[in-house]
């Protein structure tokens, strides 16, 4: 992928902004890549259960709505729910939504 289009004649400097413009962006890349792999095999610590929890939790239901859906026991939802937060390294709820929409596949989202 071509980072700068560099015209003849062209000064040094310019190609050595544009190789290092090029390094600063393969860094961002190679950062996020490890950043979405480490979230990724977080979310593979997760039970099946867990991960039930997780998802409805973030698309917004309480406590008692996903011990409703589920068939189980409020306090075993929170049991989950605290789990999820644990193993996700997640500090809050909303981090941990950014962090569901981060491993959606990008056709599942809207």
């Amino acid at each position: 992928m071509a980072v700068e289009f560099l015209t003849k004649p062209f000064e040094d400097q310019d190609l050595l902004n544009a190789i290092q413009q090029a390094l600063d962006r393969d860094r961002l890349r190679r950062r996020q890549q490890n950043s979405s792999a480490g979230l990724r095999k977080c979310h593979e610590t997760l039970s099946a259960r867990e991960r039930e929890v997780m998802g409805l939790v973030v698309s917004g239901m309480l406590n008692k709505q996903i011990a409703f859906e589920l068939g189980i026991s409020e306090i075993t939802v929170k049991i989950h729910r605290g789990q999820v937060m644990r193993k996700m390294r997640a500090e809050s709820l909303a981090e941990l939504v950014r962090m569901a929409s981060k491993l959606e596949p990008p056709s599942a989202k809207k």
